[in-house]
């Protein structure tokens, strides 16, 4: 049985959300057991409104306090020690719980989760880390904005732990690994992208070298590697593109009665599109490099988008990622591949 903790007030819906989530998780899942964080009357009168009791499998962890959506992290940190977001990772820091999912203030859950968890030996800053469509399948693209100035040897750390993923999570044993930067010359980039290419050469890694930005959801890569700003500007681009066009067929196929008869015709085709990157289906960003597990859920997610991040979580704990990256840097350490 694995047991994961809910920040259950976090997000922009909070319970509404994350409480049927929890429900549909645990009925996917015979070996989840799950803990909602967060005001005892407000989570027992959700729960009392589905009809779902708690029992073995689903239990309520009062917390008195909740972290704003725009509290600034040193303040939540500093004066939020009984929020629902804090006790979550209370409760992996104390073996209560696996893991923690949270769809809260993301500054103030990458330095709760620092500061209770700490990060790994030979990892100086956590990243995030999630799972982006391409045209093969799948990339893991990382950091997607916890560290905004990042040194080579920490994106060298990076690709370390994103290539570690993989390999726990999908089994490949030598996952594609490439640096997003303006272009694939030697020449092109900042004197940190040159630095960092050296290091990833001198790696035992899968290293395949630059990759530009349209090789994100193009490119036949596992991982791709990049600094928090870099990688939220290309994270919050492809929401905006992929809502523009969105909004753009659906203005189209409105707009007369031969355009409607059309999208009739095509709504099969339409729907099986709309599955295909629909970013519920990637929701559950991790918050990697940390002596425990912790997914950032986004903030605006559905009931749909949140079980993802819980069922994201429960493979995690079952592949036993920190403690495969941990082992993995020990080796590595030893070759003094990571500063």
């Amino acid at each position: 049985m694995i047991t994961i903790a809910l920040d259950a007030m976090g997000g922009d819906h909070g319970p509404s959300v994350t409480v049927p989530a929890a429900l549909g998780a645990l009925s996917k899942e015979p070996t989840l057991k799950l803990v909602l964080v967060g005001r005892q009357e407000v989570l027992a009168a959700e729960l009392a409104h589905r009809r779902a009791p708690e029992g073995a499998r689903l239990t309520i962890h009062h917390a008195p306090e909740v972290v704003a959506m725009d509290e600034p992290p040193a303040q939540a940190l500093r004066s939020k020690k009984e929020s629902s977001m804090r006790i979550a990772i209370d409760l992996v820091k104390q073996g209560v719980a696996q893991a923690a999912v949270s769809a809260g203030n993301t500054g103030a859950l990458m330095a709760t989760a620092r500061f209770v968890l700490k990060t790994l030996p030979g990892i100086d800053r956590p990243a995030i880390v999630t799972t982006l469509p391409t045209v093969h399948g799948h990339v893991h693209v990382l950091d997607l904005g916890a560290n905004v100035d990042c040194t080579p040897e920490q994106l060298l750390q990076f690709a370390i732990m994103g290539s570690i993923l993989v390999s726990a999570v999908e089994g490949k044993p030598r996952p594609r690994v490439g640096l997003l930067n303006i272009g694939q010359e030697d020449i092109k980039g900042n004197e940190t992208v040159k630095k960092t290419n050296e290091l990833l050469r001198a790696s035992r890694l899968n290293y395949v070298g630059y990759v530009e930005g349209n090789e994100i959801y193009t490119g036949d890569l596992d991982v791709i590697v990049c600094d928090g700003f870099v990688g939220n500007v290309a994270l919050k681009v492809s929401e905006g593109l992929a809502q523009m066009i969105s909004r753009f067929m659906v203005e189209e196929f409105k707009r007369n009665w031969r355009t409607r008869l059309a999208g009739a015709v095509a709504l099969p085709v339409l729907r099986a599109f709309r599955n295909r990157v629909d970013h519920r289906r990637y929701n559950g960003a991790t918050l990697i490099g940390l002596n425990g597990t912790v997914l950032k859920s986004h903030g605006g997610a559905d009931v749909v988008a949140f079980e993802h991040a819980i069922l994201e979580a429960l493979a995690e704990v079952d592949h036993r990622v920190p403690e495969r990256i941990g082992g993995e840097l020990g080796s590595m350490l030893g070759e003094g591949q990571v500063a």
